[in-house]
């Protein structure tokens, strides 16, 4: 029987697997080689972002005031987005006398909200342009 397309796509697809599982592997012997050191100059380099005594409850007091502090701020962030959405519509009301230099801003802020989209959606189909997945 001739190789079928099902044949073709499975050839590929071992191959593609032996090909990432050679790559973790050299992850894995590269890690094993230099990760001891580079976690070792890591830690020596932050150290004063080192919470003493270094336990599972101090980890868990500071993630509750990480998670307590960001819930604090809402109301200041809130604030603050009021305010730039108030301001964005005064500028609204009174388009005419816009200069060219806010209006150019104001482009390029959303082509960077456009672009910004676009690579989104590229990572969330695996970094394909056309969204096939071989």
């Amino acid at each position: 029987m001739a190789d079928s397309p099902q044949t073709s796509v499975k050839d590929l697809m071992a191959s593609k697997l032996q090909q990432l599982q050679a790559k973790a592997c050299h992850a894995s012997q590269f890690v094993a080689k230099h990760g001891t050191s580079y976690y070792k100059q890591l830690l020596e380099q932050n150290k004063q972002y080192i919470q003493e005594p270094p336990t599972v409850e101090k980890c868990n007091e500071l993630a509750k005031q990480l998670f307590y502090t960001r819930l604090a701020s809402i109301p200041g962030r809130s604030e603050s987005f009021r305010k730039e959405l108030d301001y964005v519509k005064n500028m609204w009301k009174h388009r005419q006398e816009l200069k060219v230099e806010d209006a150019g801003i104001a482009a390029l802020f959303g082509l960077e909200c456009f672009a910004w989209f676009c690579a989104g959606e590229i990572v969330g189909r695996g970094f394909t342009f056309t969204g096939y997945y071989p």
